[in-house]
């Protein structure tokens, strides 16, 4: 049974999120204590999080970041805010997703699915992959390169499994998004590059200047 944890302080809406989960089968806990949402986080050790961005304490993208420092637990933000600055912080704080409120419960339901089917079941396929001398290591969910081993995000994982996949091809950004939420109309085209910039940066950083490249027209490409 996989355990949702829900960090949202309207009651009314935390209430109901956790009756229409319980209903489809999943063991749900809302937050209790907002000041200390890292040690809940830590005693029900969920497979994911449901994250308003507007909390008592210490907002949403706070709590976002430091689980993001223990752990790649999925995070669906839900939020009232709609604005492209609001969903970009999201990502850049380590979010997998962004849910609009008012929203349907069914939709919550199809994402929520969605993702945990991605998240824990997508590892069963596919082990390792290699190019330009890295290897993804699927199961530790980090890419090993010379002497360096960097911790990836799930959407990073998703990136590049999708692209070293198919190295030597370009791939479009269409199908990126696909890989990442499998319905490209739930995702804002100008999330994907941010996840791609912040990807770069990372590799960069560890020396792989270029591994991935964009293809005009086209979309993003790794070559051996």
């Amino acid at each position: 049974m996989y355990r949702i944890y829900i960090v949202e302080d309207d009651e009314a809406i935390s209430l109901l999120v956790k009756e229409v989960l319980e209903r489809w089968g999943f063991e749900c806990r809302r937050a209790q204590n907002f000041g200390d949402i890292i040690g809940e986080f830590g005693e029900f050790a969920p497979h994911l999080i449901l994250m308003d961005i507007s909390l008592p304490y210490y907002n949403g993208y706070y709590w976002c970041a430091e689980i993001r420092k223990r752990s790649n637990t999925p995070i669906i933000f839900l939020s009232s805010r709609s604005e492209d600055t609001d969903i970009v912080m999201a990502v850049n704080m380590g979010s997998d997703d962004y849910i609009t409120k008012p929203f349907s419960t069914e939709v919550l339901l199809a994402k929520i699915n969605a993702m945990l089917r991605r998240t824990y079941s997508y590892n069963e396929e596919i082990t390792s992959l290699e190019a330009k001398g890295a290897i993804l290591d699927v199961g530790r969910c980090a890419l090993l390169y010379k002497e360096l081993t960097l911790e990836l995000t799930k959407n990073e994982l998703r990136i590049l499994m999708t692209l070293m996949g198919k190295k030597n091809s370009a791939v479009s950004r269409e199908e990126i998004m696909k890989a990442l939420w499998e319905d490209e109309s739930f995702i804002d085209d100008n999330t994907l590059t941010v996840n791609i910039n912040r990807l770069r940066t990372k590799l960069t950083r560890a020396g792989l200047t270029d591994f991935i490249t964009t293809k005009k027209g086209m979309g993003y490409m790794i070559n051996d």
